[in-house]
C-alpha cells in the first residue's frame, strides 16, 4: 500500500490548486491511472490515481467524502485531514486529480455507481476550478422527464433544465448520465451501420459538400460565394454516391454532414445533421436495396440492444421509452395498402399525395397493432411526391421504385432506385424546375454508360432518436443547428 510519506517530495504538498501536468506527474509518481467504471472490489489495496469532475462534496467533521465522476461512472473519496477542508472548498465540476488507495466500504455507496468500493485519498490536487455558481446544475439536468411532467400537472415545482437552456449551456448538459449514454449509443450505431455494410460488399469514401447545384432540387440550400461563383453546401451527398457508381464502385456507403435549410421548426429537423447514405448497383429489381435496408438496420438494432444495455438503461432513467418491437424479417407494405389502412380507419388522405405527419404516425399505429412491429417499409410511392431523380415503375408511371422506412410510426428512412438514363432524368428535373445546367456533370455522368442502381438515405441523429423514443432529435444532436440555433 502506498503512503502519503512514501510519494511527498521536499516542499510538496498533499492538496492544492496544480494545473501544470509535469507537476502532477511528480506529485503523484507510484499511483497507478485507473478507470473509475473498472474500479471493482479486487482492485482494494491498489495505488491508483484518477482524474474526474467533483460532481459533490459533503463535508463532516475532518473528513469529507467527494464523489468524483469520470464519464457516467461515479466513486467515493473519502478525504481525512488538512485536505478534507481543502476538498470541501471544491466548487461543484472541478476538474481534479486523486491519488490514493482502493479500499472497501462498510457498506455499500449507493449515490455512487461503483457502490462497492471507494478510495481512501492520500493526494488530492485541483487542475481547474469550475465557477462557484454554475448555470445549470448537472443533477438538475439529469431529472426523470415523467417526475417533471407529473410534478408540474399536480401544481408542485420539481427542479429541472428547460431544452433551451440545455442546449445553451451545452458543455455542462452533456455530462448527464443520460446525455453521456446517449451518445455512446450513437457512436455504437455508426459503428454497427459500417460494419454491416462492409459485411456485404460496400466500401466507404467521401463527397464534396461544396457542389454548384442543388442535389434534391427546390430552394432549400445554404448558398455561399466560391470564389466568385455561385454554389451551395450539399442537401446530401446523392448526386456524387450515384456518379461513384458510375464510376465502377459498385457498393458505396458514406457517413457524412449534410445540410438542409429549410424552416423546419419540429422535433425531428436539423439544418444539420449526420447522413447514413448507401448507393448499389441493381442486378434484377430494386427490392435489393430493401433487402440491404432490412438486413443492415435489423443488424444495427440487434447489435444496440447486445452491446449497450448498460446505456439504454442510463436513458431510460431519465427519459423512460420502451423497447422498439421490429422483426426478424423487416414488414414490406405497398403504398396502396397503406393508404388503404387508413382509410379503413376513417383518415382522409390523398391517394396519390405524400402523407402527413398525422397520417404516418396514424398508419404506425396501425401496422403496429396488425403486425407487432414498429419498425417496417412503406414501398412504390407515387412518383409526383419523390426527387426528380426517381425511377418511375415500368408498370405504372405514376408510381415509382421508391420506399419509405418508419420507426415508430416517422419516416427514418428513404430510398429508391435511380433514373440512369440522361434523356429521362433530364426531362424529369426539368419538370421540377432545376436548371440542368447546374446537374449538368452529373447528367453527363450517365451518357457514358451506367448500370442500373439505387440507394437510400438516413439521419444519424434521428435513428438514435426514435430507437430511444427520445421525442426530440435535439437530444441526439452534440451541438443541434436548428433555423433558430448556430450556438454554441
Amino acid at each position: 500500500m502506498a503512503s502519503s510519506e512514501e510519494h511527498r517530495e521536499e516542499g510538496e504538498e498533499d492538496y492544492g490548486d496544480v494545473a501544470e501536468l509535469g507537476a502532477l506527474r511528480q506529485r503523484q509518481a507510484g499511483y497507478a491511472w485507473a478507470d473509475v467504471a473498472s474500479l471493482e472490489p479486487a482492485a482494494a489495496g491498489r495505488a491508483v490515481r484518477v482524474r474526474g469532475a467533483a460532481q459533490r462534496v459533503r463535508a463532516k467533521g475532518r473528513m469529507a467524502f467527494l464523489v468524483l465522476r469520470q464519464g457516467s461512472a461515479t466513486v467515493q473519496c473519502v478525504v481525512s485531514g488538512e485536505a478534507a477542508r481543502f476538498a470541501a472548498g471544491l466548487s461543484r465540476e472541478s476538474a481534479v486529480d486523486v491519488a490514493g488507495v482502493v479500499a472497501l466500504p462498510r457498506e455499500h455507496v449507493r449515490e455512487t455507481t461503483q457502490q462497492e468500493v471507494e478510495i481512501q485519498v492520500q493526494k488530492l490536487y485541483c487542475i481547474s476550478r469550475a465557477v462557484s455558481k454554475l448555470p445549470i446544475s448537472v443533477d438538475d439536468a439529469s431529472q426523470n422527464e415523467e417526475d417533471v411532467a407529473s410534478a408540474k400537472a399536480a401544481g408542485k415545482q420539481l427542479a429541472h433544465v428547460g431544452q433551451d437552456k440545455r442546449l445553451n449551456y451545452r458543455v455542462i448538459d452533456l455530462r448527464t448520465p443520460a446525455n453521456q449514454a446517449i451518445f455512446q449509443v450513437q457512436s455504437e450505431v455508426e459503428y454497427a451501420f459500417r460494419k454491416a455494410l462492409r459485411s456485404e460488399g460496400f466500401h466507404g469514401f467521401h463527397t464534396p459538400k461544396l457542389i454548384s447545384g442543388s442535389s434534391e432540387g427546390g430552394a432549400a440550400v445554404f448558398k455561399l460565394d466560391y470564389k466568385g461563383q455561385p454554389a451551395c453546401l450539399a442537401q446530401s451527398p446523392q448526386l456524387h454516391k450515384q456518379m461513384a457508381v458510375s464510376g465502377g464502385f459498385q457498393r458505396v456507403f458514406e457517413v457524412g454532414p449534410v445540410y438542409r435549410a429549410e424552416d423546419s421548426y419540429t422535433h425531428r429537423h436539423l439544418c444539420e445533421f449526420t447522413g447514413l447514405d448507401v448507393e448499389m448497383t441493381i442486378r434484377e429489381d430494386y427490392s435489393e436495396v430493401c433487402d440491404v435496408v432490412d438486413r443492415v438496420f435489423v443488424a444495427i438494432f440487434d447489435h444496440l440492444n447486445k452491446n449497450c444495455s448498460k446505456e439504454l438503461e442510463a436513458i431510460q432513467r431519465q427519459y423512460p421509452f420502451k423497447p422498439l418491437k421490429y422483426l426478424e424479417k423487416t414488414l414490406r407494405i405497398d403504398y396502396c395498402e397503406g393508404i388503404r389502412m387508413l382509410k379503413e380507419a376513417g383518415v382522409h388522405v390523398e391517394p396519390m399525395g405524400d402523407l402527413s405527419t398525422e397520417a404516418e404516425k396514424k398508419l404506425g399505429e396501425l401496422v403496429r397493432d396488425k403486425y407487432d412491429t414498429e419498425f417496417y417499409m412503406l414501398c412504390r410511392y407515387p412518383s409526383a411526391v419523390r426527387p426528380f431523380y426517381t425511377m418511375p415503375c415500368s408498370d405504372d408511371p405514376l408510381y415509382s421504385y421508391s420506399f419509405d422506412v418508419f420507426v415508430r410510426g416517422e419516416e427514418i428512412i428513404s430510398g429508391a432506385q435511380r433514373v440512369h438514363d440522361p434523356e429521362l432524368l433530364t426531362s424529369q428535373a426539368k419538370a421540377r424546375g432545376i436548371d440542368v445546367n447546374t446537374i449538368a456533370t452529373y447528367i453527363d455522368s450517365f451518357r457514358y454508360g451506367t448500370p442500373p442502381h439505387g440507394g437510400f438515405g438516413a439521419g444519424l441523429e434521428r435513428v438514435v432518436m426514435l430507437f430511444c423514443g427520445l421525442g426530440n432529435i435535439r437530444k441526439t444532436s452534440l451541438f443541434p443547428r436548428d433555423p433558430r440555433r448556430l450556438n454554441p
